[in-house]
């Protein structure tokens, strides 16, 4: 069986923790783990394979998580663009053979009970092999009207209902025989493609042209353009809700989605007075109250039932119950074309980071680190010129056609539109300090002549 891990999305629900270019699935919310590492940990053992398939931006986010649990031979398909879950399925469908048995599972979720979670995939997997298509329905604790809901008859699907209102949640919770629609799913690569090119019939058409026309090395990777022309839809609405051949597996794993701050503070420990318990935190009166914060001392004096995140560059404060409103701050910070939404100060490479210390109109200070081994792309700017100053290890700097070796507490150059290179040669980390000067000052005034990790 492969386990087929879905790493789109960007997590606007729980921002600012989540950004485009750190979705929480790649968050290390849990004893110093991200959702990612936990789904590779949880079906590494029952699955043969595992089956990456990622947006190119979080490619190398997943190859360091993946090299942190010491599992480097993984498979990997990679979208210039999001296009629904029915297509990123079906692309790396048509690279299995058509007999084999998948599983599909988002990498955002979270799973406690693993001794019940094994039980159901065998139970799922032999109804794979009798060409049906499996979905996991949760068993409902409450009325919750952020998920969909599954209607069954034993293990047939009698219908899949939208996300309800609470009077028609409470309903479906009542009834017995409705579930929340997980978003996990098992088949043969062949059964669901069939299934796919019965009912949505163009996406089967331009995610099969996709596929042949993709770049394969390493990994599957596919255009920009063969990308867009495939009908975006779910797996649910193109295939699920319209085949005759769908089950359901009654689930209780102790399962979350993690779709809201609210869900997170359920899975963080409490102190005496139901606040978050946080190194950071001190209470005086305050109960109930949600906080996450890696850097600045948060105090509460008095207040209860909030919700309070904050990243360094972003402070959330929001009432507990009303946390899914998150996603209309972050429409609101794309309307005034921020950044927040997209980036950390600290923003991951496939070299290593860096970290924004200060910047105005004029400068920017980053604290870069580059690891061993690895060198960002030859390239140069248009608008703006560096300066480079070694904190450890050993650099090696291009700046035109020469190369220099710096040490610490040495610096270097690099006037505007010089073509340079910074390169980490030794055994441990490069950390440097950039002071950049200049009219403008973003991370799309980069021109890469060279680069080893194929972006444009």
């Amino acid at each position: 069986m492969t386990n087929m891990i879905l790493c789109g999305g960007s997590g606007t629900r729980l921002w600012p923790i989540s950004r485009t270019l750190m979705p929480k699935q790649f968050v290390k919310l849990f004893n110093d783990e991200s959702l990612f590492q936990l789904t590779v940990k949880r079906n590494k053992d029952v699955c043969d394979q595992q089956f990456i398939v990622s947006n190119a931006e979080q490619y190398f986010l997943a190859v360091d998580q993946l090299e942190e649990l010491a599992m480097s031979k993984n498979r990997f398909l990679l979208e210039p663009i999001g296009r629904n879950t029915a297509p990123a399925i079906a692309l790396a469908c048509f690279a299995l053979d058509k007999e084999e048995v998948v599983l599909v599972s988002p990498s955002d979720h979270l799973i406690k009970n693993k001794v019940a979670y094994a039980d159901v995939l065998q139970k799922a997997k032999a109804l794979a092999k009798e060409d049906n298509l499996v979905t996991f329905g949760i068993k409902p604790e409450y009325a919750e009207t952020g998920y969909g809901y599954i209607e069954s008859n034993g293990e047939d699907v009698e219908a899949f209902h939208e996300k309800p209102d609470a009077k028609m949640a409470q309903k479906y919770v009542d009834a017995g025989n409705f579930y929340w629609n997980s978003g996990m799913f098992c088949f043969k690569a062949g059964v669901f493609l069939d299934e796919l090119k019965k009912h949505s019939p163009d996406i089967y058409k331009f995610s099969k042209l996709a596929y042949d026309n993709a770049k394969s090395s390493e990994m599957i990777r596919i255009s920009h353009e063969d990308m867009m022309a495939i009908p975006e839809d779910s797996i649910d609405y193109a295939v699920m809700e319209k085949s005759s051949k769908v089950k359901v597996i009654a689930s209780d794993i102790d399962w979350s989605d993690l779709g809201s701050f609210d869900a997170l503070d359920e899975e963080f420990a409490k102190d005496e007075n139901g606040n978050t318990i946080c190194a950071n935190l001190h209470t005086i009166d305050a109960k109930n109250n949600f906080v996450y914060s890696k850097e600045r001392t948060i105090a509460l004096t008095d207040v209860h039932d909030l919700i309070i995140v904050d990243t360094g560059d972003a402070l959330l404060i929001s009432k507990k119950g009303v946390s899914q409103k998150v996603k209309e701050v972050v429409k609101q910070l794309k309307l005034d074309e921020s950044d927040l939404h997209h980036i950390h100060l600290t923003a991951h490479r496939p070299w290593g980071t860096y970290t924004i210390l200060e910047e105005d109109d004029k400068y920017k200070i980053k604290r870069i680190v580059v690891k061993p081994g690895k060198r960002l792309s030859l390239q140069k700017h248009f608008h703006r010129s560096e300066h480079w100053i070694v904190v450890s290890g050993t650099a090696l700097v291009t700046v035109g056609g020469k190369e220099t070796l710096i040490k610490p507490n040495e610096s270097t150059y690099i006037p505007m539109g010089e073509v340079h290179r910074l390169e980490n040669p030794g055994k441990i980390d490069v950390v440097l300090i950039e002071a950049q000067v200049g009219s403008y000052l973003g991370e799309d005034d980069i021109v890469r002549l060279q680069d080893d990790y194929k972006r444009d």
